[in-house]
């Protein structure tokens, strides 16, 4: 499955569109991670617990996305965004998000 955040894919072409998919995760870290992440965020810098997290969660969604175009017969995901936010003060959402398409290879050289 290619995803991208392109509107084209190089060496394809677009046959058709299948329309919006989605990969949704809401993820909470635990009572130690938020522990040790709200100690690191009185010193300052970058909160790796957080970060980590939020890197996973990121990934979770476009496999997420990926399963989810493979079940409407796509061949890749084209524009891809994340969208993000809090739920509560203690989860974190990420919604990857595109367009599902089928697409061919290009034609040779001409």
């Amino acid at each position: 499955m290619i995803v991208t955040t392109t509107e084209a894919i190089a060496g394809h072409r677009v046959t058709e569109s299948l329309g919006q998919v989605f990969g949704v995760v809401v993820r909470s870290r635990g009572l130690g991670g938020n522990i040790v992440a709200g100690l690191r965020s009185i010193i300052g810098g970058e909160i790796k617990e957080y970060t980590a997290l939020v890197e996973d969660t990121r990934r979770h969604a476009i496999d997420r996305l990926s399963i989810n175009a493979r079940l409407m017969g796509a061949d890749a995901v084209v524009m891809m965004r994340f969208d993000s936010g809090s739920i509560g003060q203690t989860m974190n959402e990420v919604v990857a998000y595109g367009t599902a398409v089928k697409i061919s290879p290009l034609g040779g050289a001409g």
